[in-house]
């Protein structure tokens, strides 16, 4: 009995720290929740069934719409790619370090002929 009557004054802290403790984990799992929403990631439920985004005509439409847009960005990125290699190829050749050094012995030719 001596024991108990020792915990009684305490007891409030206790429980209130038990509340407490079950609150911040209901709102941390009320956050969780909240952001998986915002940002589109799939909900589970307790079994680990997917309850949102169901997957129906908007969601498939919404993923060819964006296979198709990364295709597009693939392509015109290839595009580029060949582009800036040709650039480089110009800058680069022979025939244009020759055409430069031709240019400079023009300016630099005597006045006299």
């Amino acid at each position: 009995m001596n024991e108990f009557s020792q915990i009684v004054p305490h007891l409030p802290w206790i429980v209130g720290a038990a509340l407490g403790l079950g609150a911040m984990t209901t709102l941390g799992w009320i956050h969780t929740t909240r952001l998986k929403i915002k940002h589109g990631y799939p909900l589970e439920g307790m079994w680990g069934q997917s309850l949102k985004p169901s997957t129906d005509g908007q969601t498939a439409d919404r993923v060819r719409l964006l296979t198709q847009e990364n295709a597009e960005l693939r392509a015109e990125l290839g595009a580029m790619k060949d582009r800036l290699i040709n650039v480089e190829r110009i800058v680069t050749d022979s025939g244009y370090q020759l055409t430069g050094e031709i240019d400079r012995l023009r300016d630099h030719r005597d006045p006299v002929q």
